[in-house]
């Protein structure tokens, strides 16, 4: 110990230069260390926190997986609205008795059914106080998502004489809008009970027929008119005229259809998945005991024996759309001949001829109607629609195109009886469309107990009883991050991709509208029961999948799941794998780690839209490559610090070559050279640990690391270890050497002499001179470089890896700067081993150049050999890493270079400038010390 320490004493400046290295080296290594572990707890707890969903496992009917899913792993955020049916009852009760099954909620799509409704529009600022009667007229445009839609024109008929009921003469037709008025001849015919029906011809009977059945004139009656011959899209179809009696308040009630889908469940299960009952708003919550039921025929209203289902709706229709109206007051004539105009069968061409003058624009939401009262007759069950999904393509850029459909046919819009247009058409269906749309007509036996004839076997159409309403703003939310779409109460979340998109959208986000054939299906809004699927679907006329199969997809929440730790993943995969096995051709996915993924879609030509679609299994493929780059992180940080140390114990035991070699002359075995070398850097790892204690607990503390305390602790055992095993290889060489070896000096074999011609020349030759040497200096930078370019490849995959996905995305975002120490690490130690081997192979050369300066080289030429000498072994270094680190990065395959070569192979090579760049200014140092010391001197001590 005592000739350590002596040792010690006697080469200080060696000895410091090598505690340096080591405490450099080791604090570096435990600080990176640290923030690479903090990094990836942050990271898996990151993803641990955002990974639960509503559900774990997804179940869906077969074929339901698309290429597009099937290729990318990544599902449409409304795909549920484009299923109906094909699971079966007894395929969904057998699930939810699997073991580990917590929750099973599944959803049984049955269709659209059509909700009647006004959205009333007051005109009362553009009356005309002065006079008694007049009309104005309203034309609509309708705004929703990308389109605009001319609707029908709409009517305000207001007089201040009041409007009476009356019934005709057999008590059968009964009327509110009664008048009197100037009596003409030509109508007086048409009256009833002495007045004019001012609004049931505009509103009941366009046909303009003056006669009704052997010459009688067509008064006011119950037979409505016959509109086999007119499309259901025709706007004029459904222009009505409200008729009201007063002064200065007018306002105008607008029929209005919204489309709302009708869905199945489970209400416990649906409740104990998403707490349903704390959504509802009026009325209660659906329970197991609300089934189906029948009146009897006193308290019938529509029929002998009405039919009924229970039903929830929701506040809000989850489409948007408004009204804006140009109005126009009209040039009536004379006032008083309003009543017999209105009042007789040319009421439509009378109205719709008149001039009128524009006075003003007024607006409203589609909305404003659905929140309406609502009452059995508001839902029409005659027939409901169902919709197929979307189908895509790849685009050359890689957006996803969306294929259009041919438009609607008028035939989906006729009632089954009739056969007479479906009143009150939404204006949108018109519009583009994407999906296929198919209607389903009931039977021919609504009211009634049972059917026959043609409906034989079937069931009646029933009715819907609302028990109560309830909003989707009201579920508790889950994490943004990881949030598999609610398909039951949430819409799909679409912006626009272009300025273009976006201006026509007028920088709101697209959203559903009434179109059944639309881009945006819109989510259930109408829950029923698992009892009430037959007495719908059995009321068609036609039989449907959905008769055997009506479930259209299953949501499981797996008992014992707390996120995406290892026996959490273990419990769904077996949940999921006894799904398989007891149904092969079942869809099921895990969902659990899910997280929305922006994905471009092409609606068409001028329109561009970004929404969150769902990548499958994000939290589990963040976990797996957080692991791997930490592992490789760690790794690469060790084998620079470690070659970086090796190289510096080989410099010291280089330098001390004739004193190893005396000692053995004087008798010491290779054991005791062996313990004297190591011993010298235990000692001085000892003391660097120490100090590096101290400068790691303050940069920790700097650098906010938690629990810097305990991790600074960590730095004395690593620089003893890593001390002592970076000095095991030139120990170990140092035993190797015999006594007269280690004593006589290296001369290097004479070669066949070559001429240099410039002081380059002489750098690269000296280089080759001493290969060893130049590997050694080169080795450690060389190492550097590769570890920068592994590296930066290793984190543009990981973030290829991750992103593309919300929670991927913020995770990437968190992940930088234990890669930014790693790279700035890997390189400094890297070029400070190389400086190193430089300064000693300078020192052992200092003879040399003392006799190039005696012969009469200047110091501008030795410090340009010296620079030179650098610059070239920078050069092979950086460029051997860089070589060394694209190989590497190949051998790992796993397309980690995909996309990314060229970033990473230039950056390697700036990686390369920068470290011959570090070498030329760290070499200035030595060479101006090497400048004040004469010649003489030099070869005196030699």
């Amino acid at each position: 110990m005592t000739i350590i320490l002596d040792q010690l004493r006697r080469r200080r400046g060696r000895a410091l230069a090598l505690a340096a290295g080591i405490l450099v080296a080791a604090t570096s290594f435990t600080l990176l260390t640290a923030t690479v572990s903090t990094s990836k707890a942050t990271t898996v707890g990151n993803v641990r926190k955002n990974a639960r969903s509503a559900y774990d496992v997804l179940v869906r009917p077969p074929d339901a997986q698309t290429d597009i899913e099937r290729r990318s792993g990544t599902v449409a955020p409304n795909f549920l609205s484009g299923t109906f049916g094909g699971i079966t009852m007894d395929q969904y009760r057998r699930i939810r008795t699997i073991p580990g099954v917590d929750v099973a909620a599944p959803v049984a799509n049955i269709g659209y059914l059509m909700v009647a409704s006004t959205v009333t529009m007051d005109v009362s600022r553009f009356l005309d106080s002065k006079a008694s009667r007049q009309i104005l007229r309203l034309r609509p445009t309708l705004t929703a998502g990308l389109g605009r839609y001319r609707t029908s024109d709409e009517y305000v008929y207001l007089t201040r004489s009041p409007l009476t009921s009356g019934s005709s003469a057999d008590g059968v037709f009964r009327s509110e809008t009664l008048e009197k008025g100037t009596v003409d001849k030509n109508t007086q015919r048409y009256q009833l009970k002495g007045k004019y029906d001012v609004c049931f011809y505009f509103n009941r009977d366009k046909t303009e027929q003056t006669e009704f059945n052997l010459e009688l004139p067509l008064k006011p009656n119950i037979i409505g008119e016959d509109l086999r011959d007119r499309s259901p899209f025709d706007p004029d179809l459904n222009s009505r005229m409200n008729c009201q009696t007063g002064q200065d308040k007018a306002t105008i009630d607008i029929p209005v259809a919204h489309p709302v889908l009708l869905s199945a469940i489970d209400p416990a299960a649906e409740d104990r998945l998403v707490g349903l009952h704390t959504a509802i708003t009026s009325g209660r919550m659906l329970t197991e005991k609300d089934k189906p039921w029948t009146v009897s025929s006193a308290k019938s209203v529509h029929g002998k024996r009405d039919r009924y289902v229970p039903a929830l709706l929701s506040d809000n229709p989850l489409t948007a759309g408004t009204l804006d109206a140009t109005v126009e007051r009209l040039d009536v004539g004379d006032p008083a001949k309003l009543p017999s105009e209105l009042g007789n069968p040319k009421a439509d061409s009378f109205v719709r001829a008149l001039h009128g003058t524009r006075v003003g624009q007024v607006g409203v939401d589609l909305n404003k109607g659905y929140r309406k009262e609502l009452d059995e007759d508001s839902f029409d069950t005659d027939s409901y629609w169902t919709v197929g999904p979307v189908t895509y393509r790849r685009t050359s850029g890689g957006d996803l195109a969306v294929q259009a459909q041919p438009a609607q046919r008028p035939s989906l819009w006729v009632t089954n009886l009739e056969q007479q247009p479906f009143p009150f058409v939404p204006e949108e269906n018109q519009g583009k469309q994407y999906r296929p749309v198919t209607s389903h007509a009931a039977t021919d036996c609504v009211g009634l107990g049972s059917c026959d004839g043609v409906d034989s076997g079937r069931l009646p159409n029933p009715f819907v009883h609302l028990v109560g309403r309830y909003d989707t703003g009201k579920l508790a939310g889950f994490s943004p991050l990881s949030a598999v779409p609610l398909e039951t109460y949430r819409t799909p979340q679409v912006t626009g991709a272009d300025s273009g998109t976006r201006a026509a959208l007028g920088g709101a986000p697209l959203q559903p509208d009434r179109n059944l054939g639309g881009y945006l299906s819109r989510p259930p809004t109408m829950l029923t029961t698992l009892d009430s699927i037959t007495a719908l679907t059995k009321s068609r006329r036609v039989p449907s999948p959905q008769d055997k199969a009506p479930v259209s997809a299953i949501r499981i929440r797996v008992a014992g799941v707390t996120g995406v730790d290892t026996a959490s993943r273990a419990r769904v995969n077996a949940v999921a794998g006894a799904i398989r096995a007891a149904y092969p051709r079942l869809q099921v996915d895990v969902t659990v780690g899910s997280s929305p993924a922006p994905q471009t879609v092409v609606l068409d030509a001028s329109a561009r839209v970004t929404e969150r679609w769902v990548a499958k299994g994000v939290a589990l493929r963040i976990l797996r490559a957080v692991d791997t780059k930490s592992a490789v992180l760690f790794v690469l940080v060790l084998v620079v610090c470690a070659l970086f140390l090796g190289q510096a114990a080989l410099a010291s035991v280089r330098s001390r070559r004739t004193e190893i070699g005396t000692l053995r002359c004087l008798g010491w075995s290779g054991g005791e050279v062996l313990r004297l070398v190591l011993g010298e850097l235990a000692v001085i790892g000892l003391a660097a640990g120490a100090a590096g204690a101290v400068l790691a607990y303050v940069l920790g503390r700097v650098l906010g690391q938690p629990d810097a305390g305990t991790k600074s602790l960590l730095v004395l055992p690593v620089a003893l270890l890593l001390a002592t095993a970076a000095g095991l290889i030139p120990a170990w060489l140092a035993t190797r050497m015999g006594p007269m070896e280690a004593v006589r000096p290296p001369v290097t074999a004479a070669r066949r002499a070559r001429p240099v011609r410039s002081v380059a020349g002489l750098a690269v030759l000296n280089l080759l001179r001493v290969r060893g040497r130049t590997l050694l200096g080169a080795a450690g930078l060389a190492l550097g470089v590769a570890a920068f370019t592994v590296l930066l490849a290793l984190t543009l995959a990981f973030r290829g890896e991750v992103a593309g996905s919300l929670l991927g995305s913020a995770v990437v975002a968190q992940a930088r700067e234990a890669d930014y120490l790693s790279v700035a690490l890997s390189l400094l130690l890297g070029a400070v081993g190389a400086i190193d081997v430089l300064v000693l192979s300078q020192r052992e050369r200092a003879a040399d150049l003392a006799v190039l300066r005696a012969t009469g080289w200047t110091q501008h030429e030795l410090a340009l050999l010296t620079l030179y000498e650098g610059i070239g072994l920078a050069l092979l270094g950086g460029l051997s890493g860089a070589a060394a680190g694209l190989v590497t990065v190949v051998s790992l395959g796993q397309g980690l270079l995909h996309g990314h070569l060229l970033a990473v192979g230039g950056a390697a090579l700036l990686a390369t400038l920068a470290a011959t760049a570090l070498v030329c200014v760290a070499l200035t140092v030595p060479i101006r010390r090497l400048s004040r010391i004469a010649p003489a001197h030099l070869l005196a001590a030699d």
